[in-house]
């Protein structure tokens, strides 16, 4: 995968840090393990990197996640820490906390926002429709909102648990076939036991997306208007 974000692990746990290594590199990211602090803050100082996964201890007791990062002085933080409750240190826009043991899917989706969040990624408009009916890799689901870079879906547990990093999209209203990025994934706001999954397109051939935009531009709005996602 081109450009797959490079993520420092500063975990000293090897086997920890190892299995979370494996799944982020089976989810298209670039995992650098660094066991220690010291280790991983001299990989801060002087290589560029997207996000930073690190123990508490590291993060809070030595620092880690606030010192002179040169190129990367934005970048977030990932805090893994075995308390339930999360530090005072951990309340900033840069850095999100979990509390052991990790689950691997809350950890992709965390890892996923926060460099799509950090990231200067084009926006558009757009568009909440009637939940349409749609087919993610030959399975039924809905699509909650569109835009001309991206959608969102609604997927129940089972269906979100076999969601690869890139998967295909068809609208069953149109021809409409599209490859999806995945980008993150959520429970659903209203409760219910579905999830929501944010996708960008990728990989497309031009008409596929020149046809993902008609279908974009012709379907009914419903809900608010001008809201935006990141592509």
């Amino acid at each position: 995968m081109p450009d797959r974000p490079r993520v420092i692990i500063a975990l000293p746990d090897p086997a920890e840090c190892g299995t979370v290594a494996d799944w982020l590199s089976a989810d298209g990211f670039e995992p650098v393990r660094r066991p220690t602090s010291r280790a991983a803050a001299d990989e801060m100082q002087t290589q560029a990197f997207d996000l930073l996964i690190a123990d508490a201890a590291f993060a809070f007791r030595e620092g880690l996640h606030t010192r002179d990062r040169a190129r990367n002085s934005l970048t977030p933080t990932v805090v893994i820490g075995d308390s339930a409750a999360a530090p005072s240190e951990a309340a900033s826009g840069q850095t999100m906390y979990m509390t052991r043991p990790i689950e691997r899917a809350l950890l992709v989706c965390f890892v996923s926002m926060a460099i799509l969040d950090a990231r200067p990624n084009r926006r558009s408009v757009r568009k909440a429709v009637n939940r349409s009916d749609a087919f993610v890799n030959g399975l039924a689901t809905r699509i909650v909102d569109v835009s001309h870079e991206g959608l969102r879906l609604e997927v129940s547990p089972n269906r979100r648990s076999v969601l690869p990093p890139y998967f295909s999209v068809r609208v069953s209203l149109l021809d409409v076939a599209v490859t999806v990025q995945r980008i993150w994934m959520r429970p659903a706001s209203n409760g219910a036991s579905t999830s929501w999954v944010g996708g960008a397109l990728s990989q497309n051939r031009a008409s596929a997306e020149q046809a993902w935009r008609s279908f974009v531009d012709t379907i009914p709005i419903v809900g608010e208007r001008g809201a935006h996602m990141r592509s």
